[in-house]
């Protein structure tokens, strides 16, 4: 069963990579629609669509994130190169490094929930309502990848232990290819004297970041600082276009269990898997909703 799950092939990966840039495209779309497009409908309708079309286009730039992490284990596709190349542009779009996020993601998978191991808990997760609300708004996260680019484009990962020295230059001259990217489109926006870069990204994606900050906080908040998979992370079941839009990482206990699986076969493996898992919720609402009332709960603990 395990070998018929693992087979990679492309057609699924290319009919979730033209749903996400649908996506995309209709909310860019809908977000430009010019005002007099709009003069025959109630404002009201009218400011809707548009706003819709942000929102749209919001959470398509910030779930970029879950295709480039899907892509970054290299079995969205069949191929090693559609691999790294989508995940890349992918990372291009949602301000992530995917060469430098395939190796840190490698460290979390090996020491997940791990104190002092996993990277994702370099910043330790809020503590107050204040804390947990700030978390959500993104602004950390902002402030965080800005820090973390900075040093990536000096060369200076002295507080990474997984990137490896020789990988170390591999990494500088993504990050350099990355920013050379953004700066061309900066130069370009300042020279035709064009909003087009932050109406088209920027806002969008701060927008976005909120409901993508949401679902990751429920992957593996709260959960045991234990080396067991089936009790360190969370599989949280919602509604299908959430799921696609993640390219199915709301199974993610089943992912951590199984990170060969490609991102289309997780549903069959959650089948499986989900007797045995102690961390499986039937939504994001009730879990946000006791994290609002405790954010404390966010805190690691080693019994569960």
């Amino acid at each position: 069963m395990l070998q018929g799950l693992n087979q990679r092939r492309d057609g699924p990966g290319w009919r979730q990579l033209l749903l996400h840039g649908l996506v995309l495209l209709v909310g860019g779309a809908l977000w430009a629609l010019p005002p007099l497009t709009l003069n025959g409908l109630e404002p009201v309708l009218a400011w809707g669509l548009k706003l819709l079309g942000l929102m749209l286009l919001g959470w398509g730039l910030a779930f970029a994130f879950c295709a480039m992490h899907e892509c970054g284990h290299r079995t969205a596709f069949a191929g090693r190169r559609i691999n790294d190349t989508v995940a890349w542009w992918a990372g291009v779009l949602s301000f992530y490094n995917a060469d430098f996020y395939r190796r840190y993601h490698q460290w979390h998978h090996r020491y997940t929930n791990i104190p002092g191991l996993d990277p994702e808990l370099e910043q330790a997760p809020p503590t107050t309502r204040l804390g947990y609300l700030l978390e959500l708004s993104g602004l950390p996260w902002w402030i965080g990848k800005l820090r973390s680019h900075w040093r990536g484009l000096r060369g200076d990962f002295s507080n990474a232990p997984y990137i490896p020295a020789d990988a170390a230059a591999a990494v500088q001259a993504s990050i350099q290819r990355q920013w050379a990217v953004y700066l061309l489109l900066l130069l370009v926006s300042l020279v035709l004297g064009d909003a087009s870069l932050w109406r088209f990204w920027l806002l969008p994606l701060a927008l976005g970041q909120p409901l993508l900050r949401f679902v990751l906080l429920a992957e593996h908040g709260g959960c045991p600082c234990v080396a067991d998979g089936e009790r360190n992370t969370r599989t949280t079941l919602t509604l299908a276009p959430l799921r696609c839009l993640m390219w199915n990482m709301p199974f993610h206990a089943e992912h951590h269990l199984l990170p060969a699986v490609p991102f289309h076969a997780l549903a069959a493996a959650h089948q499986q898997l989900a007797p045995r898992l102690a961390y499986l919720q039937p939504g994001y609402g009730a879990l946000h909703a006791s994290f609002l009332r405790q954010p404390d709960q966010l805190c690691l603990n080693s019994e569960a």
